[in-house]
């Protein structure tokens, strides 16, 4: 009887302090912006025994592209002790400065080493992690598909954060690529929503095409982006499917989709006990070469049958 008296509390304990893990999800844009992105994230959670509101709880916060909301939020998680934080971008450095303890991991970084997310892809060290979306090495393959829909381009125009290290960084690479074509580059660069018409009003007549660096300021005014380009006359060169989708000409890059699923694995791994400083940084597997049919129509630029035959998505 005295057993089954000092017994019989342990399950009701157990019951009450198990802790349901806590994500914190720092989205850079908005979460219209970032949902198809969102969802296989969710669906892999889902998969991996990780069920919101049952296993595990996810808190969803989202910047719409204003870098001083990536501190805010972060400094938010911190407080509230999340367990790993989620996010991309410019918004990982924000998360590192706020905390060396709480795992990070980051779905997609345009140069994670370059931007001192990690101390190298195959040893992060310190309590990062996440996926490459190897952003700036790919300029050079958009510049040569932009010059063969547009051979008699001349000069590029290149939109850039310039609140975003990586997406300078990305920068340089395109300006460097475009010399070696023959195209004469011409920065333009943007900290804010409010900038964005400026910056297009700065080009135009002055470009024959424009090249926009990815970041989540960029990704949550596309939409905006797109329709000042087209009203330029500007075909506009993305690394993200979501932007032609939106309107813009052209672009070649990883399926961010694809690194949000796996970004789901490193969470999983992250709540089962691993390390981010032992968790290997890992490239894109998939990319997409993506063409919309409707701007080009706009624009008048022929898409050869060699180009829509190549292409893995049209609009």
């Amino acid at each position: 009887m005295g057993a089954a008296a000092i017994l019989a509390p342990l399950p009701l304990c157990a019951q009450t302090t198990r802790k349901v893990p806590t994500i914190g999800f720092l989205g850079l844009a908005t979460p219209s912006a970032w949902s198809v992105w969102v969802a296989p994230f969710d669906k892999r959670l889902r998969e991996l025994g990780w069920i919101d509101g049952r296993t595990v709880k996810i808190e969803y916060r989202w910047a719409e592209g204003r870098n001083e909301r990536y501190t805010e939020i972060a400094a938010e998680f911190v407080k509230a002790k999340v367990d790993v934080i989620v996010t991309g971008g410019g918004a990982v450095m924000a998360a590192k400065k706020a905390t060396a303890t709480i795992p990070i991991v980051f779905a997609l970084a345009i140069d994670p080493v370059g931007s001192g997310m990690v101390a190298s892809l195959a040893r992060p060290g310190g309590n990062s992690t996440g996926l490459s979306v190897q952003g700036a090495e790919l300029a050079g393959k958009r510049l040569e598909l932009m010059r063969e829909l547009l051979p008699g381009a001349r000069r590029l125009a290149i939109m850039a954060n310039a609140g975003y290290r990586a997406s300078m960084l990305e920068l340089e690479q395109v300006r460097a690529s475009a010399r070696s074509l023959g195209l004469e580059p011409v920065p333009v660069e943007i900290r804010r929503a409010d900038d964005i018409p400026a910056a297009l009003d700065q080009v135009k007549g002055r470009a024959d095409a424009l090249y926009v660096c990815a970041d989540g300021l960029v990704n949550a005014h596309r939409v905006r982006i797109n329709t000042l380009a087209l009203a330029a006359r500007l075909p506009t060169v993305y690394g993200i499917q979501e932007s032609v989708e939106s309107g813009g000409l052209v672009s070649y890059g990883a399926n961010i989709p694809d690194l949000f699923r796996r970004a789901a694995e490193y969470v999983d791994k992250v709540l089962r006990g691993a390390k981010p400083a032992d968790l290997p940084v890992e490239q894109p597997i998939k990319f997409d070469l993506v063409l919309n049919a409707t701007t080009a129509k706009a624009l008048g630029v022929h898409l050869s049958p060699s180009m829509l035959a190549r292409a893995d998505v049209v609009y």
